[in-house]
């Protein structure tokens, strides 16, 4: 990619910046996602209590300006917006670059102690290099706290000149499992452009609910977007009674769509639908129960269980048939007209179809899926899922709209035109590109964050854990593939166990952070210990932006096995070095005049439980962590 100047920049990322009041401590220079090139110099720029931003005549440039006086005018300094083409002593200057060959979202931001330069060829780089600048702020910049008194607010002179890896760098929303209103999702937005991303990816329907309205078909949104109200474990909810008003839900009017989407829009975020077909439809069936192959009794599932996964790469197995039945025609027909509203209400040229998780069992003794087959010559299954695809492609496309879909739209044969989003692992992403598909990389095993992030006894419980260091080693371009169909990669959050906002926030942060830095850093600047300093650092920025994350970096990793068949043994590790561990069997709470962590543990024959917390230095940093020794044998093996 080529560079914005010609310049040989050296990255130091631990010099000095001065904190926002004079004679505070220094603070490090800590951006995420890393940039490629940071140069610093010696002293800083003391911005006035009257600072002026300068624009040119841009209106996409002018509404960045805007969102960067909202921020600096928490601290109660008197921001003006002006239009100009120079820069003016003790400014902030924001400037187009007239050079064409700058690739569109590059930018070189310079702080000199006359004031602040940012350059970028397009209001986009104008809008990333103002994320990068907000970073040099001292955390406070973050809240939403309106200072009484002015501050004198300091920025390191530096030089830094950034350009993204990937243009696709995306997060996944589920809003079908549990419903996020309008201003939340919005809020969403507003955290993950912070660090640069730009798609936010909506799941907009499921079996558990149809979140968009499609004003052709009414009842998606009368019938499907409402269940019968749950709390606990997902999979293992109870179904609805009789009678039992579905209470619980919401979906979004066109109008809202439109919000969020100029919403987003404003702050160079692209918006990808999905509409999950053929599975995962149990809202759409209940809705219109003649879309299924299969007669019955449907409703929008609450979270109980109605499939069943053995795992092991085996098809899914369903209790009941949550699948868009493809033999009918009517089925394509309620398609089109949801993709023709659908295609309407986002301006983004990908629509997502879902495609994945289909159970066949009930297609496999339809006998309007075997004339299907017949007709078209369909030697198996994958084959049916394939036509039923094919058909949807090329109602996408009639809209002017591309299709992309989950890896299993590979089974069968892809079709012609499809991008694939490669979820289980790397390797549909792979076959997709060496047939010379566009992909997206999206793999369980590193981006995954609904996925625990510490060890079971503490996190909210799912069925597999993604630990932040593992989350960061993902590396979106594999060998031997053609770099330019891979356009980049997301992070996916499904819901069914994030009942509220407060516990996305904490799932996405601050695994987000890596995924952000594999999308957007160059792949050699990549390293963890100096990453996790600067996820420490952005810890506080939450804080004040009041914003929850996982602490789970600080928590130890527990390692058990069994020395014989009573006997277990823990080994702990931790993610992060300079901590220390401490542990009790006693029934006591540990602290740091407890024993610490030096070799593997042999469990004391008559424990019940083991408690372990962690400390830097004299500080606790690690939550209280209390297994139970019968958890220990269950993981050892001990039965």
């Amino acid at each position: 990619m080529k560079k914005i100047f010609l310049l040989t920049i050296v990255i130091s990322l631990f010099s000095p910046v001065y904190s926002q009041k004079a004679g505070h401590k220094n603070e490090i220079i800590s951006i995420i996602p890393q940039p490629v090139s940071v140069t610093q110099g010696k002293g800083s720029f003391t911005l006035p209590h009257n600072i002026v931003i300068i624009t040119p005549k841009n209106e996409e440039v002018k509404r960045t300006a805007q969102h960067l006086s909202k921020q600096i005018r928490t601290v109660t300094n008197q921001v003006n917006i002006k239009e100009g083409t120079t820069a003016s002593p003790k400014s902030i200057f924001l400037s187009l670059s007239a050079n064409k060959n700058i690739p569109k979202d590059e930018y070189q931001l310079k702080i000199t102690t006359s004031g602040v330069t940012l350059i970028a060829n397009e209001p986009s780089g104008i809008f990333y290099g103002v994320q990068t600048l907000l970073q040099l702020f001292s955390k406070e910049i973050a809240g939403n706290e309106i200072h009484k008194k002015p501050n004198e607010w300091v920025l390191p002179i530096v030089t830094i000149e950034d350009h993204p890896r990937f243009g696709w760098r995306g997060l996944m929303l589920d809003v079908s499992r549990h419903f996020f209103t309008v201003a939340e999702v919005k809020d969403y937005i507003d955290q993950m452009v912070k660090y640069k991303f730009n798609l936010l990816h909506l799941h907009l329907t499921d079996d558990q609910g149809w979140r968009i309205q499609i004003k052709s078909l009414p009842k998606l949104t009368e019938v499907g977007a409402w269940r019968v109200e749950r709390t606990g474990t997902f999979g293992t909810l109870s179904k609805p009674n009789p009678g039992e008003p579905a209470t619980y839900g919401g979906f979004y009017t066109h109008e809202d769509i439109k919000e969020i989407v100029k919403y987003a829009g404003d702050r160079f975020v692209n918006i990808l639908p999905e509409i999950d077909v053929p599975g995962h439809s149990l809202a759409a069936i209940a809705s219109y129960p003649e879309l299924s192959c299969t007669p019955g009794e449907y409703y929008v599932s609450p979270g109980d269980r109605f499939m069943i996964w053995p795992g092991g790469g085996q098809h899914f197995y369903g209790l009941l048939d949550n699948t868009i039945c493809p033999a009918l025609e009517k089925s394509f027909a309620f398609l089109d007209k949801v993709f023709t509203e659908v295609a309407q209400l986002f301006p983004f040229e990908y629509i997502h179809m879902g495609g994945d998780e289909t159970a066949r069992n009930f297609w496999e003794k339809n006998e309007q899926i075997k004339a299907l087959m017949q007709k078209e010559n369909l030697k198996d299954l994958d084959e049916v899922q394939s036509y039923f695809v094919k058909r949807v492609e090329k109602i996408i496309n009639s809209k002017g709209k591309k299709m992309i879909g989950w890896d299993e739209i590979l089974d069968g044969g892809l079709a012609p035109n499809a991008a694939v989003m490669s979820w289980r692992g790397m390797k549909g992403g792979i076959e997709a590109a060496k047939q010379g598909h566009e992909v997206v990389m999206s793999p369980t095993d590193y981006a995954y964050i609904d996925y625990m992030q510490g060890d079971a006894s503490i996190e909210p419980p799912v069925y597999a854990t993604l630990r932040l260091k593992k989350a960061y080693q993902f590396e979106p371009l594999p060998e031997g593939i053609n770099p330019s169909l891979v356009k980049g990669g997301q992070a996916n959050l499904w819901t069914e166990q994030v009942y509220n906002m407060r516990h996305a926030q904490y799932m996405t942060w601050p695994r987000a952070f890596a995924i952000a830095e594999a999308l957007w850093s160059p792949k050699e600047k990549r390293n963890w210990k100096d990453f996790t300093a600067r996820v420490e650092t952005h810890f506080e920025r939450l804080n004040a932006a009041e914003v929850k994350y996982s602490p789970a970096i600080y928590d130890p990793i527990i390692i058990a096995s069994k020395k014989d068949t009573t006997t277990v043994i823990v080994k702990l590790e931790t993610e992060i070095e300079g901590l220390s561990i401490h542990y009790s069997f006693e029934n006591s709470f540990p602290d740091n005049f407890y024993p610490s962590y030096k070799e593997p543990l042999i469990v004391p024959k008559d424990a019940a439980y083991m408690k372990l917390i962690t400390y830097r230095g004299n500080k606790p940093v690690g939550r209280l962590m209390v297994i139970p020794v019968a958890d220990l044998k269950k993981r050892a093996g001990i039965k």
